[in-house]
C-alpha cells in the first residue's frame, strides 16, 4: 500500500492548538494515511493519538522534537519511531519541562520590564499540563493587542536579539541523537533550511548530526519552493540521509500549513519510512 505520509506536527501537549485526538481525525480527513506527532520536548500526547489512530485504522508512529545546541545554535531534531517509555528519554523530557518552565519565567521578567504583565500565569494556563513554548507567549502578546501577528511577536520580542529573548541551554545534540536512536528511533535534522545556516554551516552541522548518529533529514516541509527542496534533497544525498516530510502543523489558522499538504518526496532520495514499523494495532 502506498501511504500519504505527514511525520512532523504538534498537538496540544507542546504548542500545537489541537488534542491529540482532532489532530488524528484531521490528518485522516486531510487524506493522511501515515502520521507522526512530534510534539516538542514531550511524549504525552501519544497514547491518546496512538489510541485514536487505531480506532479510525490510520498507521501512527510515534514521535518527539528535542530541542538541542551545537556551536552554540539551537537546532530541532525529530524522533521518530521511538519508544515513549523508554527510560533514559522519559527522564529527559522530565528535565526539558524544568528548562521549558524556567525559560518561561525569564521571559515573563523580561516582557515586565516592557511594561507587560501577567504574561506567566496566561501561558501556564495556555499550556495546561503540555509544554510551554514561545509559541503561548506569541499567542499571549496578541491576546493582549501589544502585536497584530504571531510573527510580530517574534520579530519584535522573542527572537533572539529582541527583549524577551531568553539563551536556553538544551540538551547536546548527540546526546539527543542517542535517547532517539536508543529508544528505538530514526534520528531527523528536522526544517534544515529554516536556520538560515551558510553552506559552510550546514555541512559542518551534518557531518557532526551523521557521526552521532543522525540518520536523517527533512526534505519536504510546509511551504518550500522547488529551489529549496532542490537543496534539501542534494544534501539528503551528500551525506547519505533518508528523506522525511513533515507540514509542522499546529493549527487551522495558516492555510499554507495543512496536514498533508505536502509536495512529494523527490524518487532519488530514500524514504525515511522504509526504516520504520508503521502500527495501527
Amino acid at each position: 500500500m502506498t501511504h500519504v505520509y505527514d511525520l512532523h506536527c504538534h498537538s496540544l501537549a507542546s504548542d500545537g492548538a489541537l488534542s491529540p485526538t482532532a489532530l488524528v481525525q484531521r490528518a485522516q480527513q486531510n487524506g493522511v494515511t501515515a502520521l507522526a506527532l512530534t510534539d516538542h520536548d514531550t511524549t504525552a500526547g501519544l497514547a491518546e493519538a496512538q489510541a485514536c489512530a487505531t480506532a479510525i485504522g490510520l498507521h501512527f508512529i510515534p514521535g518527539i522534537e528535542l530541542s538541542t545546541n551545537w556551536e552554540n545554535k539551537c537546532f530541532h531534531i525529530v524522533g521518530l519511531g521511538i519508544d515513549p517509555n523508554y527510560p533514559p528519554l522519559a527522564e529527559a523530557t522530565h528535565n526539558l519541562q524544568t528548562t521549558r518552565l524556567e525559560r518561561a519565567e525569564q521571559i515573563a521578567l523580561k516582557l515586565e520590564k516592557k511594561q507587560i504583565f501577567g504574561a506567566f500565569e496566561a501561558v501556564k494556563e495556555a499550556a495546561g499540563e503540555g509544554m510551554i513554548t514561545r509559541t503561548h507567549f506569541a499567542d499571549f502578546l496578541l491576546s493582549q493587542f501589544h502585536v497584530s501577528t504571531q510573527q510580530e511577536a517574534f520579530d519584535r520580542y522573542l527572537a533572539k536579539g529582541k527583549p524577551a529573548y531568553v539563551s536556553t541551554s538544551w540538551a547536546d545534540l548527540s546526546q539527543a541523537v542517542s535517547w532517539i536512536t536508543e529508544a528505538g528511533g530514526v534520528a531527523v535534522l528536522a526544517h534544515p533550511l529554516r536556520y538560515k545556516l551558510t553552506a559552510n554551516w550546514i555541512r559542518r552541522l551534518l557531518t557532526e548530526f551523521k557521526k552521532v548518529g543522525g540518520q536523517g533529514i527533512e526534505v519536504i516541509t510546509s511551504r518550500m519552493n522547488p529551489d529549496e527542496i532542490r537543496v534539501a534533497t542534494d544534501y539528503a544525498l551528500r551525506f547519505d540521509l533518508v528523506g522525511s516530510v513533515g507540514s509542522d502543523f499546529h493549527n487551522a489558522t495558516n492555510p499554507y500549513v495543512e496536514l498533508g499538504r505536502l509536495a512529494p518526496l523527490p524518487d532519488k532520495v530514500k524514504p525515511v519510512w522504509d526504516l520504520l514499523t508503521l502500527n495501527h494495532e
